[in-house]
């Protein structure tokens, strides 16, 4: 896999260095809405006009080769998890980036890499409703 999507492992790291997540500012964001801004930001990033090849195999690799895995989980742990800790309450903050991890996580894995077909053919509109208030249900 590494092979066929970045032609080596060093190709590989180098695309795990750079990967800029480009987090939203949610400041302004009021705070009941926040897991459909978050949902939203997701599906722009792995869907949108600037989404490329990148996440889904970066996270295909995080799968079988250890220290592709490694630099995923760097990635989540110094960008994503402090982003998401000051959105949440300061005694939940670790539960709730957990859990968000796991929906995040869960949703991109069915949908961009194994491809399961129901999650595929669901609209944005559900996955951004549903999932937006799964996540709002953790930051509260």
């Amino acid at each position: 896999m590494v092979i066929r999507y970045f032609g080596n492992k060093e190709r590989l790291f180098a695309a795990a260095v750079s990967f800029d997540l480009r987090l939203p500012n949610l400041r302004q964001t009021p705070k009941n809405a926040l897991g459909i801004a978050i949902v939203y930001h997701f599906l722009e990033r792995w869907e949108g006009l600037a989404a490329g090849d990148e996440l889904p195999s970066l996270l295909r690799a995080a799968v079988t080769h250890p220290k592709a895995r490694e630099r995923v989980v760097q990635i989540f742990e110094k960008r994503a998890a402090p982003f998401l800790k000051r959105l949440s309450s300061p005694s939940k903050s670790r539960e709730c980036v957990g859990l968000i991890a796991s929906q995040l996580f869960g949703v991109a894995y069915a949908r961009y890499v194994l491809k399961v077909p129901s999650v595929v053919r669901l609209p944005r509109e559900i996955i951004l409703h549903r999932v937006g208030a799964t996540i709002q249900s953790y930051l509260r």
